[in-house]
């Protein structure tokens, strides 16, 4: 793998971890809602038990995604899925503000141990849907490596994409702390994050439209220096404001939340 190659795939996979802290720690803040009525011993376990069946599940659905990845109909559905995560989180947050505790109470409501690792293992699913769609748009237009093909994608886009996932999964369980305390300081980082997440789903829809079946843009678009070059520059600028125009709250002691 060339130095250029390299630092493309290195400069993708900074941006997932990136964007993995930011998602995951609104993510812990839901998963420890919903575990809070546990005793601390049976929180822990209820939280692993639910985690690992997240591993699993990524595992399994990566494998599964990398040989429908070339399909334009899921690419198409993969966009709109991501545009209408952040839309939808965009509007509640900035429409209707953060969870309340109305919604808290119905996320902590009733259930037992195993009650309570079912409703984690879902939230935990749904979490890995959206991690694992955003880094298939953000790799599927790398270029191809030297590396063999896993399932039906490049060894180098699916291994981008795996390490990107394990890496969202361990900032949950053991870093979401210090995102959550970044988005206490700075909460418009939250909107960025989607804002970010919901750029990538126009990314993807690009890479939709300029499919061989549907060609409405050029193939070469989807892989231009062009696109590529406005792609990021547009991703660092989202960044760039949802850190300068958030407002710096002052830190205070933060519960720990997984």
């Amino acid at each position: 793998m060339d130095l250029t190659l390299l630092l493309e795939y290195g400069w993708v996979l900074l941006i997932l971890v990136a964007l993995e802290g930011l998602l995951a720690a609104d993510n812990a803040l839901v998963l420890a809602i919903m575990v809070k009525h546990l005793p601390e011993e049976e929180r822990k376990k209820a939280l692993f038990y639910g985690l690992a069946g997240a591993f699993v599940f990524r595992f399994a659905s990566l494998f599964v995604i990398s040989f429908l990845v070339d399909v334009w109909q899921v690419q198409a559905i993969g966009a709109l899925y991501l545009l209408f995560m952040a839309g939808n989180h965009i509007f509640r947050k900035v429409m209707r503000g953060k969870t309340g505790k109305k919604e808290e109470k119905v996320l902590r409501k009733a259930g037992g141990f195993w009650t309570t690792v079912f409703k984690v293992e879902i939230a935990d699913i749904a979490f890995a849907v959206d991690s694992i769609l955003a880094a298939v748009a953000m790799a599927v237009v790398l270029p191809d490596t030297k590396l063999p093909n896993i399932g039906g994608l490049d060894g180098g886009k699916f291994l981008v994409i795996f390490a990107g996932g394990i890496i969202g999964l361990i900032i949950m369980r053991f870093a979401a702390n210090q995102f959550v305390k970044l988005l206490e300081k700075r909460p418009g980082l939250e909107i960025a994050a989607f804002t970010i997440v919901g750029w990538v789903g126009v990314k993807l829809a690009v890479y939709t439209l300029s499919h061989p079946s549907l060609a409405i843009l050029s193939e070469d678009f989807a892989h231009s220096t062009e696109w590529k070059v406005s792609f990021y520059l547009v991703l660092v600028g989202i960044a760039a404001a949802g850190w300068f125009f958030s407002k710096d709250h002052p830190q205070k002691k933060i519960e720990k939340v997984l």
